[in-house]
């Protein structure tokens, strides 16, 4: 068994284990602890697991998003990514021209009442469509705020300017590498509030050099161990390879740190089902060897070769 999966494996019977039971945001409840770290050699294959499949296609098309510091689902959307879609959905039909059917609480809702879940799933198909081919409606309902796109790439400085953090870390790990200011950082304490669709889970980033290795440590402080971490996990990798690419390094490890690791009640069962499958060798990462720049970068510049998996576990999100 991969060391790599193993490490998200073990932390899933640790919070089956020794997880308190809390109340949360969302109503759903969770079983939580807090304080976790998991290592990942990159060198060892890419971390996508396999004791569930995972989209990867879903995964870069994120993150390609981040890396254009786009903040509107449009882009999501026209790549069949709908990884956002409730936080836009929930802001349009909460707004005053929304005359639709009552969606309230349909993210619950629409899982237990079947006709509802039908009104949910025609309501869902005609926003989509709109945000596709309208891009008024898109720029007033698909965009999400100040998530991380924004914060990334055009952090807002109380002077009226803005930072683009990414590139200029880019530039510090290739003239200064042994710096211990490669940090970007998503949490911005004037927005979380009143500006952000959803405030960062995974707040703030560094890299490090050495032995012309990069490697990266994520801060995390709210992790969906079920639905979101796998996906993280894979993104923080991707972007590590990204950037030691352009940067003309090899890749180190990615470590991720989590402060409030939960796995949520109702996903229980599905952990479960993942922990009793054993796992397949990781895949190997390709990059599009004529890619100049992380900035350039398109979904057909990235692959994952022998990626084998067990099947993909269905799970309701908490929105």
């Amino acid at each position: 068994m991969s060391k790599n999966e193993r490490a998200y494996l073990d932390l899933c019977q640790t919070i089956l284990a020794q997880g308190n039971s809390k109340a949360d945001r969302t109503g759903t409840g969770t079983y939580s602890i807090f304080g976790a770290q998991m290592r990942f050699n990159l060198q060892e294959g890419f971390p996508l697991l396999t004791t569930k499949k995972v989209n990867f296609k879903l995964i870069a098309s994120e993150l390609i998003w981040f890396i254009r510091g786009d903040t509107n689902i449009q882009y999501l959307l026209k790549n069949n990514n709908n990884i956002w879609n409730e936080w836009a959905f929930k802001r349009w039909v909460e707004s005053a021209e929304y005359d639709g059917p009552d969606m309230t609480d349909f993210g619950r809702r629409s899982l237990i009442d079947e006709k509802f879940n039908q009104q949910y799933q025609q309501e869902m198909a005609a926003f989509k469509k709109r945000i596709i081919e309208d891009d008024y409606f898109a720029k007033k309902y698909g965009d999400l705020g100040s998530v991380y796109g924004e914060q990334w790439r055009k952090w807002k400085t109380s002077t009226g300017k803005t930072i683009d953090q990414l590139k200029d870390v880019i530039e510090q790990i290739k003239h200064n590498p042994d710096s211990r200011r490669h940090i970007v950082t998503a949490w911005n304490p004037e927005d979380v509030p009143s500006n952000m669709a959803l405030p960062p889970c995974h707040a703030l980033f560094q890299f490090y050099v050495a032995d012309g290795k990069l490697s990266c440590q994520l801060y995390q402080r709210s992790a969906d161990i079920f639905l979101g971490v796998p996906f993280n996990i894979a993104s923080y990798a991707l972007l590590t390879h990204l950037i030691a690419f352009e940067c003309g390094l090899e890749v180190g490890e990615f470590i991720h740190t989590l402060g409030d690791a939960h796995i949520y009640h109702n996903h229980v069962d599905q952990v479960k089902e993942q922990l009793s499958r054993t796992c397949y060798p990781l895949p190997q990462l390709k990059i599009n060897p004529n890619l100049t720049s992380i900035f350039d970068v398109e979904l057909s510049d990235l692959s994952v070769e022998n990626y084998q998996s067990h099947p993909a576990i269905k799970a309701p999100i908490a929105v």
